[in-house]
């Protein structure tokens, strides 16, 4: 019996769910943005149905398990490469390597956000389509809350804050250095600590929109901050794939540190990603993210995921010198600060990302950092009893 348009748009959509660090079930709502970014191209379904297997893939493993020519498979790896759908960069080896990507963190979802948008309603219907299953994602957590948590908890950190270095007049943030031993099971080699190090470690470097940002006004919802959205970094082999797709542009190093300290004067956090949460590995990207759109901070505060960070610092509030002004509880993206019964600054240690930002527009100077390795994990709300 062969197999039908729908079929194969379920096949498809049930090899991309199983992807990446939050796995999906097959519902309608994730057939339906397949469907929405595929269309009836049912060629492109059977490639990605190749991947059942074995996620990542050589051009004659592909042959083998799609029973597609090299020229097919190119073509259509190309097609879905451009959709947000398909890896496809040499190793380092210079092996040509064929991925399929996960629906979300990193995959379809920040691909198809990432490249300058029209506000159609094609790119609206989209945003929509993922806003909803991300509520039916928050559904299914809220649903198995007790059960998910010990996994939680296992799991590595998503991202690594990078913290601002300079306050809002252009002064040198205070650093603390640490003075004990890093508690970790084996020798830590500590990775870059500032944007500049990052930067200057790659000679591909690529900037795209903020796919969060871009997705909020899609859904009518404009950022607070009103802040650039043109800094979304990949490096790398990610530099190379994005800007190849059209999703980013290539730009220098002196480019790229321009529009880092344009993020830095917004208020925005720099957050680093690894392959695979290793961070012994070099960095892949880097978003700058703010506090209202940011997607792992806010399916957090929704009840929807965890926010697990790595971290090499700590804010420290200098008590004397606090003026209860506020400002720093304003701009704090976990709201980690708020002004005790003494109307001081005061810091919570398991919700501070080390990210400077307090520092940086506290008008007293009264806010330093303190060195240290932590790993930052906050369970999202329970909203159920």
């Amino acid at each position: 019996m062969q197999n039908t348009l729908a079929d194969k748009l379920e096949k498809a959509t049930s090899v991309i769910c199983q992807q990446g660090m939050v796995q999906f079930p097959v519902s309608d709502t994730a057939i339906e943005i397949i469907k929405h970014v595929i269309g009836d191209n049912e060629a492109e379904l059977d490639l990605i149905y190749a991947f059942r297997e074995k996620p990542s893939q050589t051009m004659d493993q592909l042959i083998e398990s799609s029973g597609f020519s090299a020229k097919s498979i190119e073509s259509l790896s190309k097609s879905l490469a451009k959709k947000g759908l398909i890896f496809n960069q040499p190793s380092s080896a210079g092996v040509m390597v064929y991925r399929v990507l996960p629906l979300m963190l990193v995959g379809l979802m920040e691909y198809q956000f990432m490249g300058e948008l029209t506000g159609s309603e094609a790119e609206k219907n989209l945003a929509e389509l993922f806003e909803k299953l991300l509520v039916e994602l928050r559904e299914q957590i809220q649903g198995q809350y007790d059960k998910l948590t010990p996994l939680f908890e296992a799991a590595p950190p998503v991202d690594r804050t990078i913290p601002v270095r300079d306050t809002e007049d252009g002064k040198s943030i205070k650093i603390i250095p640490v003075d004990k031993t890093l508690n970790t099971s084996e020798e830590y080699v500590l990775p870059s600590q500032t944007v500049e190090e990052i930067i200057n470690k790659f000679d591909d470097i690529a900037v795209g929109h903020c796919f969060c940002r871009q997705r909020r006004k899609l859904l009518g919802d404009d950022c607070h901050s009103d802040a650039p959205v043109r800094n979304c970094f990949s490096f790398g082999k990610s530099a190379r794939h994005t800007s190849s797709q059209g999703f980013a542009q290539k730009v220098t190093r002196e480019e790229a540190l321009k529009i880092l300290r344009e993020a830095e004067k917004a208020g925005l956090i720099h957050k680093a990603f690894h392959p695979g949460s290793r961070e012994s590995s070099p960095e892949t990207s880097i978003c700058n993210c703010c506090k209202d759109c940011c997607d792992t901070m806010r399916l957090w505060r929704d009840g929807t995921l965890p926010l697990i960070n790595s971290t090499y610092h700590l804010s420290v509030i200098d008590s004397e010198a606090c003026t209860g002004c506020g400002v720093c509880t304003e701009w704090c993206p976990t709201d980690a600060i708020e002004l005790n019964a003494e109307g001081v600054a005061q810091r919570e240690e398991s919700a501070c990302l080390g990210c400077g930002v307090c520092s940086r527009f506290c008008p007293e100077g009264a806010i330093a950092l303190q060195e240290g390795l932590r790993r930052v994990f906050i369970l999202p709300p329970r909203m159920r009893s």
